[in-house]
């Protein structure tokens, strides 16, 4: 692919490998809207496991740097599609993340914003030219209006979020009894922090579970292992619950600035001890200790899912779906839009 620079009024918009001013990976820690996934190893890690390419769009203000946007391009069927996040993984969020921007007036920071996006669709319009594009926002990425500017339908979802900074009492006392009292549990068990063993026994029991229900499920041990291996040490965080030598259930978490994100595990067991509240509540006090602010309950979309997160006293925040396409590649994003 030869280079292309979009200029947007000011707004100069290229893959980081031609606007190499600074690291991709320093971006994203600069970025207060960008999360775990928007890492290069966690990029690298979707275009493999959903045979995509990705394209990291940056946007700079002559050498200020403004935005970030990984777009990944799949081809099937001789039809280019544009996804971010990547297709099929449950990743719960990508698209862009801005820089530079709360120093900015309302105005100015509004008008970059736009700038930016309308920078980036312009690339992925001249150079993939896709039937389709799917982008889905951060919680933190609060100002869609450009996408619904270029047409875009815009898609509101939900996620629940505990508040950390109280600390560990205050914190318990706002989950609801039942939660209190199933924390306080005592039995023969062990939460820990595992590695790659126990990313696999999570992700397989929650495999069996979606197999059981029916379900499909895009996550596997594989690439949750890729991920593991290639971000920083301490992004990807398996926890599990050991009861008589087996691991009973788990979660891995991601931690990522000043968030910790619920991600993939919970499946359902058959031990008397609550094992989902204990490992959530291992999880939240862990954070708390290296001073993690949030614990992303990541969805709350599915109403039988809700019950179980809303004990915990977390506050309900939004997020958004854009997609833009033609009828045909609209019917076949079903699929994609399928979240909790």
């Amino acid at each position: 692919m030869s280079v292309t620079i979009i200029d947007n009024d000011g707004i100069s918009i290229g893959r980081a490998t031609e606007l190499d001013h600074h690291e991709w990976d320093d971006l994203v820690e600069r970025s207060p809207q960008a999360s775990a996934f928007h890492y290069r190893g966690s990029l690298a890690a979707q275009a493999d496991h959903a045979d995509a390419r990705v394209h990291p769009l940056v946007g700079y203000k002559g050498q200020e740097p403004v935005g970030l946007l990984p777009v990944f391009e799949t081809r099937k069927g001789g039809m280019t599609t544009a996804f971010s996040p990547a297709p099929s993984l449950w990743v719960s969020y990508l698209g862009p993340a801005l820089l530079n921007h709360r120093k900015l007036k309302r105005r100015k920071r509004e008008r970059r914003n736009r700038r930016f996006v309308e920078g980036c669709l312009d690339w992925v319009e001249r150079e993939l030219g896709p039937k389709y594009v799917n982008v889905r926002t951060a919680p933190s990425y609060r100002d869609v209006r450009p996408f619904e500017w270029r047409d875009f339908d815009i898609d509101v979802r939900h996620t629940y979020s505990v508040d950390l900074t109280p600390g560990e009492e205050d914190v318990l006392m706002s989950f609801s009894s039942d939660a209190r009292n199933n924390i306080r549990t005592e039995g023969d068990y062990r939460v820990y922090e595992g590695g790659r063993d126990e990313i696999r026994t999570i992700i397989s029991q929650v495999r069996d579970r979606h197999d059981e229900q029916g379900e499909s499920y895009g996550v596997t041990p594989a690439f949750v292992t890729d991920l593991y291996e290639q971000l920083p040490e301490g992004t990807v965080r398996p926890y599990a619950c050991e009861i008589d030598g087996e691991v009973a259930g788990g979660m891995v978490v991601l931690e990522s600035g000043d968030t910790a994100y619920r991600w993939q595990g919970g499946a359902k067991h058959d031990r008397d001890l609550p094992v989902n509240d204990l490992v959530d509540w291992a999880v939240m006090t862990d954070a708390m200790d290296r001073g993690v602010e949030n614990y992303d309950l990541v969805g709350a979309n599915e109403q039988r899912l809700c019950g179980y997160k809303a004990k915990f006293g977390p506050r309900l925040r939004s997020y958004y779906t854009m997609e833009k396409g033609s009828r045909v590649t609209n019917a076949l994003s079903s699929v994609y839009k399928k979240f909790r």
